[in-house]
């Protein structure tokens, strides 16, 4: 007998993958999460019925949210990240050697555990000496720690359960307070087929904060229809200004110098979201 996993994007749509193992299914106090073995993406962490990262994929997610703001502030030595308790943007951080220290905010532990058990590929920086990790609420760490951080990634989960309150205005003003006068904010902000509303709406409130903000994208394939985009907004740095050859190559695999600018260039479709 065939087991599959599928995730349904939208009410007449999904992605779908088959299963070789059930290594975690399990209700943590803030949401459902399954690790499983898929045949095609190799490990697969699910919250909530929605895909976070696989083995297969997740350089791309991760590089896309650490690396165009690191390389947008000339000197990011205070990073703070919240979610994102698989690891894997800490890991793309602690590629720059001006960082000096990264904090990891997760709400749930669980996600944390079972990501070094089972991604450690992905997690693997957590340990690191330069990291710090708290299991608390990222929306009350914001606001509990003013002028503190040089660049805030946001690497949450859709707008649903535990991430809602990441979402909205009053958090993006709480990161604004909890960044340096040069700060850098940037999150991910779901893909434009299903969700266009939503990153809309995330343009329109984050303009309202800060004075330079930037739509990104990047193909990200067991994503809703791969197509992925990411807002960055910005004190006083603008991510188009960047001097491309000033950025040394990394150890990546799909951010690269080249690419940085490059990213910023919407299709049409994306581009009018968020005129």
């Amino acid at each position: 007998m065939e087991l599959w996993y599928t995730e349904k994007q939208t009410d007449s749509y999904g992605i779908t993958a088959k299963i070789k193992e059930t290594y975690v299914s399990e209700q943590t106090e803030f949401q459902k999460l399954d690790m499983i073995e898929t045949e095609e993406f190799g490990t697969m962490l699910v919250l909530d019925g929605m895909v976070m990262t696989t083995d297969k994929d997740e350089f791309v997610y991760h590089e896309m949210v650490a690396h165009p703001a690191l390389y947008t502030h000339p000197n990011p030595e205070h990073v703070l990240v919240v979610g994102g308790g698989d690891g894997g943007v800490i890991r793309e951080i602690l590629k720059h050697p001006q960082v000096k220290k990264a904090v990891l905010v997760d709400i749930d532990g669980k996600v944390i555990e079972y990501s070094k058990k089972y991604l450690p590929n992905i997690a693997g920086g957590l340990d690191d000496p330069r990291v710090e990790v708290i299991v608390n609420d990222g929306f009350m760490h914001i606001h509990d720690h003013k002028n503190e951080y040089d660049v805030v990634m946001v690497d949450s989960t859709e707008p649903v359960g535990p991430a809602v309150n990441l979402f909205t205005r009053g958090f993006y003003q709480g990161i604004y307070d909890a960044l340096k006068e040069d700060g850098i904010f940037v999150a991910q902000t779901d893909n434009p087929w299903f969700n266009s509303e939503l990153i809309a709406s995330v343009n329109r409130d984050v303009k309202e904060v800060f004075p330079i903000v930037r739509v990104y994208w990047a193909n990200v394939p067991t994503y809703p229809s791969g197509l992925w985009t990411f807002t960055m907004g910005s004190k006083k740095h603008d991510p188009l200004l960047v001097d491309e050859s000033s950025i040394p190559e990394l150890d990546t695999k799909y951010y690269s110098p080249r690419l940085h600018k490059a990213a910023f260039v919407l299709p049409k479709f994306v581009e009018d979201l968020v005129k």
